[in-house]
C-alpha cells in the first residue's frame, strides 16, 4: 500500500484536490512517477484530496498499490465527502447531511422515471446519493433532461459518455468547498485539478485551479463561456505533468 499522511492536513502548507481519471492518473508514466514520488516525499507538507466520480470501493483498490493514499475523498461526483488517511473511506455525516436530505428517495424515483429512455444504460453500481448511466449522445432522448428536472434533481454529463443524476445543487465544486472550509484550510493553499466537464464546478470556485493538458473540449468551452475562472491555469502538460506545472505556476509548494 502507498504511504499515508504523517500529520493532520490542516498543518500542511499545501493541499492538492484532484480528479483521478485523465488528471491524477493521466499523463506519462514518468510524470505520474514524478508527481507521486514528490507527494510521498513531502507528506508532512502536502495534503491530498481525491475529487472524483469514482466510488469509495474503487479508491480503496486503487490506493492498495503505488498510488498515494489521500487524506480525504470527495467521491461519487461530489455526493460522498469522506475521510480516508490510513483507514477505510469513512463518510463524514455532518458534511453529507444536506446531500442526503436533497436526495431523499432519489435512486428509486430516478431509475423508474428513466427506465426505457433511449441513449441511457444504467450502470450496475447502486450509489448512495446518485444514479449513473452510460450515455450514447447520438441516441439520447432529450426528454431525459426534462424528466430529471421535473423530479427536482440535476443532470451532469461528461466525456460525451456519462450521464449522472445528482441531488440539486450538489457537485464537485460545492462539496470540495464544504470540505475545505470544514477542515479550516486556507483557500489560497488548495489547488483543484481536473480535465472533464464534471470538473467545471470546482474549476470555477475561488480556489486556485488547473485544467490539465488534454482536457475535454467541452470543459474548455464551458470555461470560456463562464468568462474563464478567477484563478485558472490552463496547463500544457497532460495529466500528472499538468498538476506539477500548475503547482509551480502558482508557487504553492517547491516542486521537483
Amino acid at each position: 500500500m502507498a504511504g499515508t499522511h504523517t500529520k493532520a492536513i490542516g498543518r500542511k502548507i499545501f493541499t492538492l484536490a484532484t480528479d483521478l481519471d485523465g488528471t491524477f492518473l493521466g499523463g506519462s508514466d514518468a510524470d505520474r512517477a514524478r508527481l507521486y514520488g514528490w507527494i510521498e516525499d513531502n507528506r508532512d507538507t502536502i495534503g491530498l484530496i481525491f475529487v472524483t466520480g469514482r466510488d469509495p470501493e474503487f479508491i480503496e483498490d486503487l490506493t492498495a498499490g503505488d498510488v498515494p493514499r489521500p487524506d480525504y475523498v470527495v467521491g461519487d461526483v461530489g455526493t460522498t465527502i469522506a475521510e480516508m488517511g490510513p483507514g477505510p473511506v469513512t463518510p463524514i455525516p455532518a458534511l453529507e447531511a444536506e446531500i442526503a436530505a436533497a436526495w431523499g428517495d432519489g435512486g428509486e424515483r430516478v431509475r423508474a422515471a428513466l427506465d426505457g429512455i433511449s441513449g441511457l444504460t444504467l450502470q450496475p453500481t447502486e450509489f448512495r446519493y446518485r444514479v449513473s448511466y452510460d450515455m450514447d449522445p447520438e441516441a439520447l432522448d432529450p426528454a431525459a433532461h426534462d424528466i430529471v428536472a421535473g423530479l427536482g434533481y440535476d443532470v451532469l454529463t461528461s466525456a460525451d459518455r456519462f450521464f449522472d443524476v445528482l441531488p440539486r445543487g450538489i457537485s464537485k465544486g460545492p462539496s470540495i468547498l464544504r470540505l475545505v472550509d470544514h477542515l479550516g484550510l486556507p483557500r489560497d493553499g488548495v489547488l483543484v485539478a481536473g480535465d472533464t466537464l464534471n470538473d467545471l464546478s470546482m474549476l470555477v470556485t475561488p480556489l486556485p485551479a488547473v485544467a490539465v493538458g488534454g482536457s475535454e473540449p467541452a470543459l474548455l468551452a464551458a470555461l470560456d463561456a463562464n468568462g474563464g475562472a478567477p484563478n485558472l491555469h490552463r496547463a500544457e502538460a497532460i495529466g500528472a505533468g499538468g498538476i506539477l506545472e500548475a503547482v509551480a505556476a502558482f508557487n504553492l509548494h517547491p516542486t521537483p
